[in-house]
């Protein structure tokens, strides 16, 4: 179903009044050709290794989005074109990453929309380390796997329930 941040944040002020519906800080770039994704978060914590981020993308998504927080880290890039490619593939509905991707060129002609701090052409190490399913902090906002996350080009919502 086809949504707007801005008319989710109108309809539900009062929950954003009462913190259960959050708006993260602003910052984060939109890659891809999806113009909004939804779905009920799955989240890693990792650090310049996406090898979690991969193992994870391998699953089946239906249609959640897969919260990364790589720290914030601009050192090296933590989703590329293969991992989008991963995710389309077993039915992620996007992806938001405390850190950079790659190949931004190339993502930019998939059917998907990744959220990320930025790009950079270096990719990760792969020493098998990371956490899932745990609660990730960036942008002011606390996500636990089962929340639900809405995004498009205005911003990042996240809601303890669906809207």
């Amino acid at each position: 179903m086809p949504f707007s941040c801005c008319d989710l944040c109108d309809v539900h002020g009062e929950a954003l009044a009462a913190g259960t519906l959050l708006v993260l800080t602003p910052g984060f770039r939109m890659f891809g050709q999806a113009s909004a994704y939804s779905g009920q978060v799955m989240t890693v914590k990792v650090f310049e290794d996406n090898s979690l981020v991969r193992a994870t993308l391998k699953t089946a998504g239906q249609g959640r989005v897969l919260v990364v927080d790589g720290g914030g880290s601009m050192r090296c890039a933590l989703v590329g074109d293969v991992l989008a490619k991963l995710a389309i593939d077993n039915g992620w509905s996007g992806i938001v990453v405390n850190g950079c991707i790659r190949d931004s060129a190339a993502i930019s002609r998939m059917p998907i929309a990744i959220h990320a701090l930025g790009t950079h052409p270096l990719r990760s190490d792969k020493r098998g380390e990371g956490v899932a399913g745990v609660p990730v902090s960036f942008g002011g906002v606390t996500m636990r796997a089962g929340d639900w996350l809405y995004a498009d080009s205005d911003g990042i919502l996240v809601s303890r329930t669906q809207l």
